[in-house]
């Protein structure tokens, strides 16, 4: 986690909850606003993306059939 998320996050604890809940309203609306359709992914998303799509190349998966769903 990213020390400016830290510090928002110690920042949001201290206010009352009514505030709270506004400061909450208010990230949801940034947040909705650089990603309307929550298609788009960030840096630790894409980063993970890259990792799995490099172990699935490399052959580092379990098939369908290997895994005993009962």
């Amino acid at each position: 986690m990213a020390s400016t998320t830290k510090q928002i996050i110690e920042m949001i604890d201290m206010l009352p909850d009514n505030e709270r809940d506004l400061a909450f309203e208010i990230i949801k609306r940034l947040v909705y606003a650089w990603d309307p359709d929550y298609t788009k992914v960030t840096e630790a998303e894409a980063e993970s993306l890259k990792n799995a799509e490099e172990a699935l190349v490399r052959g580092e998966y379990v098939r369908h059939e290997d895994i005993n769903w009962d």
